[in-house]
């Protein structure tokens, strides 16, 4: 017995590491992204994210070239006290450190018996110096790369300290005003919600008729109109931009949110009716047959049984579509373009032509990423249900 269940798991084995591999391979990087859009600017460029728990930078060279003399803490020699930020701020280049290391104290070698430390040492030697002594106050986590993407600050600091001491930009207002600023990823934030949630509820309110009538509706033609439907599918999206663009011209609708609803309604509705015609061709004939046999009428089924009954199906489309939209950038870029920025738009616009504001790319993709892996975490128990809509037959 021992040895069959050990064998079982010897087989399965390489299907569990497989399986970890790929997990690991989608969480570390989604840790990183976590980890390093909290971290304030000089930590992220001078250190990458899985150093958080480590030593500062510079600990270990002041340990062997200044701890044995000023002390782990620096305050051993109270005239030459390395926490006074008045004493440390007089070095403000590793040259000028390095200076007073080859220098001599009372004839003597200031560093006595032990080498002097190198000019990238030194320097780092110096940027502990100044941290220990309060010059450069680094927290280990800071919420400023996000406050700095959400109000689409542009600047040397950061939001908080610009806004304290008045230096802000004419178009910053340093109140929840500047969360609606046109280069924030605020605004961006709620645009693209306006976008995702009525293009994702007007498809599945369209497909969820079209799917009973296919299902449950008899008339002539049936067949062949649901077969064109699926034909739909494979229409490329990229051909239709250019002609709908120009009936949107006409009509005065782009860079408005209805055209964009228009088009991922249209684009949406091929994949959605044959989903749920699916799921609910699957349902068992006799509930429906009972109901109109008590009366019920057709509007009376569809929303006391098919829509109650449809629901893993509705789940897991919402998050096809839902994902689809809020991931989008072609469609958006296309028909609402700068006017209307949504979160794929906006997050090239973190950074400037002269390349500042590269650190608020990782807290602005989280930005981005964060709500889709709320909506997934939340259907995820009808995700698997819904994709097997209608696959077997019973």
């Amino acid at each position: 017995m021992n040895t069959s269940r050990f064998s079982r798991w010897l087989k399965s084995l390489p299907t569990h590491i497989v399986l970890i591999g790929i997990c690991l391979m989608w969480i570390l990087p989604t840790i990183g992204l976590l980890v390093t859009s909290f971290r304030p600017l000089q930590d992220v460029n001078e250190t990458g994210w899985w150093t958080i728990f480590s030593k500062q930078k510079g600990y270990e060279e002041y340990q062997s070239s200044c701890a044995p003399c000023h002390g782990e803490d620096g305050n051993a020699v109270p005239s030459a006290n390395l926490t006074d930020p008045d004493l440390v701020g007089k070095y403000r280049r590793s040259f000028n450190l390095l200076s007073l290391l080859n220098s001599e104290i009372d004839g003597q070698p200031h560093m006595e018996s032990n080498a002097v430390p190198d000019e990238y040492a030194a320097a780092d030697i110096l940027s502990y110096m100044r941290r220990i002594s309060g010059i450069e106050e680094r927290p280990m986590f800071t919420l400023n790369n996000y406050i700095d993407a959400f109000t689409g600050y542009r600047g040397r600091n950061n939001y908080l300290s610009d806004c304290e001491s008045g230096e802000q930009s004419l178009d910053l207002f340093c109140d929840v005003r500047d969360l609606a600023n046109p280069r924030g990823m605020g605004r961006a934030f709620f645009n693209s919600l306006a976008v995702a949630v009525p293009a994702t509820i007007l498809p599945i309110l369209f497909s969820s008729f079209a799917a009973y009538a296919f299902s449950w509706m008899h008339f002539k033609g049936r067949k062949w109109l649901f077969a064109l439907l699926v034909g739909l599918q494979v229409v490329p999206l990229q051909m239709t931009l250019i002609p709908i663009s120009r009936l949107y011209a006409q009509l005065g609708l782009n860079g408005t949110f209805l055209g964009i609803w228009l088009f991922h309604t249209g684009f949406g509705l091929p994949y959605a009716i044959y989903l749920m015609r699916n799921f609910l061709g699957s349902l068992p004939r006799e509930i429906f047959e009972s109901a109109y046999l008590d009366g019920a009428s057709h509007w009376t089924a569809f929303i006391k049984l098919a829509i109650p009954l449809s629901v893993p199906a509705l789940a897991s489309l919402a998050i096809f579509q839902f994902l689809w939209i809020w991931n989008d950038l072609l469609v958006a870029l296309v028909f609402l373009g700068g006017e209307h920025p949504v979160l794929t738009y906006q997050i090239g616009n973190m950074v400037t032509s002269l390349g500042s504001g590269w650190h608020l790319l990782t807290a602005a993709a989280f930005i981005s990423m964060a709500l889709p892996m709320v909506v997934f975490l939340v259907l995820q128990r009808y995700f698997v249900r819904g994709l097997l809509a209608g696959s077997v037959k019973g």
